[in-house]
């Protein structure tokens, strides 16, 4: 059984861990749940050797160890699979999976070795990838199985996934909690963690609930449900996550777009009037962020966008100026500069030239701190950079950035993407009040519950193609699947 016992981690005068012990058994799923920053990751990188406990200490099988490096933590068979992937994209899947622990045969690489070694590790995760094809190649899915294979080729005694299926499509999904079930049935033991509490409920024997860096709640498995960890998670019931649709709105539509025939994208009709939320369903790679970037001016398509009576030219600038904002759904790579100042992301799409910095750094910092305000962005100081925030409150800032342009058609991809449960209410909340004061918001989200609860219509995709609407009265779950995967009803 790997331990982790009273332990305490400080940064400074901040407390991330606070007298947490938490264990992990051969044989066991154990779920660890939280929101941004109530100390999952810290605990993850102290178990992995990357930290060091302020006090406390590990032990394995009773006995007490010491793991200061990475290294370490593998020798004594602990191994992680970060939710952000670390493999090499010009290297092929064999040369990934031994990276680090080549075979050799004098002073060459092993290749026959090598490559025997990755099939029997991807056979562990039933998976038929070639171990010859390039990494470059494979989905998002298969990396993720990659990544699996290599921890397990390393004779992993205990697993921690983080965020495991972020990424994923729900067939996906459903492969990878496959293979935590045979894994735990091969006595490894695999921690858990991630927002997608229905996940958590289904897989986990025991669940660890840490909130503001303590140890507040465990649960057993059949106690485990949603709403009794979320509860915890937050410290207050969650009695309704999705505030009360405004009134579907009847009047003449803000945005108009017809006829868009892009690469691989062909929207006949789509409109959204001021005050509705539009949803955008369909199976990953249906092509509904290329429809929203086409929207926002950034892939190029035919066919014609109104906003309001005036056609709008293609062109981001254009689109922008006319009042279309997209928050892109890869706040990291796209939609955040993550070294400057929150204070400058705040507000740079809108003053993004920032031709005078002397003179309007002060005006900067106010907007941003009125942004603050409204959203609840939670920080130090509107200096910091963006990168010390959890991953919810970078996803406010990016929804700060496009607000201050005072958009009339808000578009957002995936905009609870990796965020936690209590600020995916306060992204819910922020949703609902911009449609009740007259924003017009198209939103593209994997998760159909979330659809469900936030939309008064949903239009959905297939193979880049809109191939149905469904109003209030006709949305459900099943709906949205048999229009996603071409199923037609009996």
């Amino acid at each position: 059984m790997l331990e982790a016992r009273t332990i305490t981690r400080t940064f400074g005068p901040v407390t991330a861990l606070d007298n947490v012990s938490w264990s992990l058994r051969p044989s066991e799923v154990h779920g660890l749940v939280g929101e941004n920053g109530a100390g999952k990751s810290t605990l993850l990188k102290i178990l992995s050797g990357i930290y060091q406990p302020s006090s406390g200490s590990l032990a394995l099988d009773g006995k007490e160890i010491s793991l200061p490096t990475p290294e370490s933590a593998r020798n004594v068979g602990i191994a992680v699979v970060h939710q952000e992937l670390n493999l090499i994209r010009d290297l092929n899947v064999s040369e990934n999976i031994a990276l680090g622990m080549e075979p050799t045969r004098g002073p060459m690489i092993d290749r026959g070795s090598q490559e025997a070694r990755a099939r029997d590790a991807l056979k562990r995760v039933g998976s038929s990838i070639d171990p010859n094809q390039p990494v470059s190649e494979l989905s998002l899915a298969q990396q993720q199985m990659v990544e699996i294979a290599r921890a397990l080729s390393q004779n992993a005694q205990f697993l921690i996934l983080d965020e495991p299926t972020a990424v994923l499509s729900a067939p996906e999904v459903e492969q990878l909690m496959a293979v935590v079930e045979n894994l735990r049935a091969d006595g490894v033991g695999v921690a858990y963690v991630s927002h997608h509490l229905h996940e958590v409920e289904h897989l986990a024997d025991r669940v660890t609930v840490l909130r503001d860096g303590r140890h507040v709640a465990e649960f057993e498995r059949g106690t485990a449900t949603p709403s009794a960890m979320a509860n915890a998670m937050v410290g207050r019931e969650l009695s309704e996550m999705y505030p009360t649709l405004p009134p579907a709105p009847t009047g003449d539509a803000v945005l108009t777009a017809r006829e868009i025939r892009g690469r691989g994208l062909f929207c006949p009709l789509l409109h959204v009037r001021p005050g509705e939320v539009v949803g955008i369903a369909g199976l990953v790679g249906s092509g509904r962020s290329e429809l929203l970037e086409t929207l926002a001016g950034f892939r190029a398509a035919s066919g014609q966008v109104r906003i309001g009576d005036r056609i709008i030219p293609g062109i981001p600038s254009e689109r922008i100026a006319a009042g279309v904002a997209l928050v892109h759904e890869d706040r990291k790579g796209t939609g955040l500069h993550l070294e400057r100042p929150i204070s400058e992301n705040a507000v740079m799409a809108r003053w993004s030239a920032y031709a005078n910095p002397v003179i309007q750094k002060d005006k900067v910092v106010e907007c941003a701190k009125s942004w603050r305000e409204r959203l609840g962005i939670r920080l130090g100081t509107v200096n910091d950079p963006v990168n010390t925030l959890s991953g919810g409150n970078q996803q406010k800032v990016s929804l700060a950035k496009w607000l201050e342009t005072k958009p009339k058609v808000l578009l957002l991809d995936e905009p609870t993407r990796g965020v936690d449960i209590g600020a995916r209410g306060e992204i819910y909340r922020l949703m609902n009040e911009l449609a009740r004061e007259g924003l017009a918001v198209i939103v593209v989200s994997s998760e159909l519950q979330e659809l469900l609860g936030l939309c008064h219509r949903i239009h959905v995709m297939r193979k880049g193609e809109i191939v149905g609407e469904l109003n209030r009265e006709e949305m459900s779950e099943e709906a949205i699947m048999r229009l996603a995967a071409g199923v037609e009803v009996a």
